[in-house]
């Protein structure tokens, strides 16, 4: 099993000043390595993948502190998606746009148009469905680009291999790469891990993570009525699509999982898990509705995920730590603001807490990019793949156990050889989808204990 990777920042950073005020001067002494001060020290900025997220990204990076910074270019295979994007952004960031109508790109090429825009040193943002990954990856180190990728990385075995592989080759190039595991910047979540690791919570007997909401995304995918390919189809449902996406659990649940885990300091070994779908209607994803996995780790200790996207059911987003002396909170309710707290014992009581971070929080959405840029203009290694890679193989371990109904390990995930979406590189606009309909009309589910070697 693979080692885990330490947190992105030491207890020592954790101490210094975190004030945005301090913080904005010390980006006023950011260049380039290499640059003169007198000379443009620009970061230039692509998108590729126009989406919510996509924008979130480029908004975030627009916003923080860490030097001058300008959005080049636009990639999308939807151009309503780019133009829209683009649209809102402008008008918030007029000064900081430099988007001619010939660097907005449409197409499975986009992302190398969009990135042939860019010097060697820029940064690309890729946020396209995590099945597109290590191909767009593996072109951004060819030109020599740092990236900012979204979560999860890989959604199987066979790209988890790849990744891991890229991220090696990323790092012998001193490129830098962030991956969209947020909660991992979020200072509180960073100060209550140190406490953890100090002892606060004595040993670490059990940990509780739930995303128990309505439902998220695309992940309940109507049927495909024929106005657009069947592969575009797919791509704006992606979130109902194991081969795009990882489905709902993989795409959503594996913050509650990656900061668990950061808090344990360690990944789990093995996982089993049951879930099923409930009330789907006429709906055509491949999801489950429910689904509960219980995680083990090396040393015996449990992680129990709960995960539901059900209306008109009690809601929890949140993540549990339980010790021999005590008791935490990771997350509140949703990413931010953690609001972490410790307690002496293992009720959540005002009367019982002990420490807890001061408020308001800074997003960890902002501070992922006050750290990423940071590194860019002070050429620090940064290269977070590897952790990406491991939580994303981790929450693809608790959902084959899910789908499968077996016991699943984390080397039996690392060494699976179903890889979803072989030819994604090959993919193209009016081409076949990487996962065909039935004559009903209806895809591929999983069916645990029938289905017992693959998920589809």
């Amino acid at each position: 099993m693979s080692q885990f990777d330490p947190a992105p920042f030491s207890r020592r950073t954790l101490l210094k000043n975190s004030g945005a005020a301090a913080a904005a001067v010390a980006a006023s002494q950011f260049i380039l390595p290499g640059a003169h001060a007198a000379e443009d020290n620009t970061l230039g900025l692509a998108l590729v993948g126009c989406g919510g997220r996509g924008s979130g990204a480029v908004r975030d990076a627009l916003s923080v502190e860490g030097g001058p910074i300008k959005l080049k270019a636009m990639a999308d295979v939807f151009d309503q998606r780019l133009n829209d994007s683009y649209n809102a952004l402008n008008t918030k960031f007029a000064d900081k746009m430099d988007v001619p109508p010939d660097q907005k790109f449409i197409g499975f090429e986009a992302y190398k148009q969009a990135m042939d825009c860019l010097k060697p040193g820029d940064i690309v943002i890729l946020t396209t469905p995590p099945a597109f990954r290590w191909v767009q990856f593996q072109y951004a180190i060819e030109k020599g680009l740092n990236v900012f990728m979204e979560k999860p990385v890989t959604v199987d075995g066979p790209t988890s291999r790849k990744m891991l592989d890229l991220a090696e080759k990323a790092s012998a190039k001193n490129l830098k790469v962030a991956v969209g595991l947020m909660c991992r910047h979020c200072r509180a979540r960073g100060e209550l891990f140190n406490r953890i690791q100090d002892g606060q919570l004595g040993e670490l007997l059990l940990l509780r993570a739930y995303r128990m909401v309505g439902p998220t995304g695309s992940a309940f995918a109507p049927p495909y009525k024929g106005d657009t390919s069947e592969v575009l189809y797919q791509i704006a449902n992606f979130h109902g699509f194991l081969w795009a996406s990882g489905g709902a659990f993989s795409d959503f649940l594996i913050h509650n999982i990656d900061e668990s885990c950061w808090m344990k300091n360690d990944w789990p070994i093995q996982a089993q898990a049951s879930g099923g779908r409930h009330y789907r209607g006429d709906y055509v994803d491949q999801n489950f509705d429910t689904y509960s996995v219980e995680y083990t780790f090396k040393d015996g200790t449990k992680l129990f995920l709960e995960g539901r996207t059900m209306l008109n059911c009690k809601q929890e987003f949140s993540s549990y730590a339980h010790g021999t002396k005590g008791s935490a909170i990771i997350s509140t309710s949703g990413h931010h603001p953690s609001k972490a707290r410790i307690y002496y014992n293992q009720n959540f009581k005002k009367e019982n807490l002990v420490w807890e971070y001061g408020q308001p929080e800074r997003s960890p959405y902002e501070w992922e990019w006050v750290d990423f840029l940071e590194a860019i203009r002070n050429d620090k290694p940064y290269n977070e793949v590897k952790r990406g890679v491991q939580a994303s193989l981790v929450t693809s371990m608790g959902r084959m156990a899910a789908h499968t109904g077996q016991l699943i390990t984390y080397d039996e995930m690392l060494n699976c050889e179903h890889e979803f979406a072989p030819d994604v590189d090959k993919l193209t606009l009016d081409g076949p989808a990487p996962l065909q309909a039935t004559e009903n009309g209806k895809y591929p589910i999983p069916m645990p204990g029938i289905k017992t070697k693959r998920e589809f």
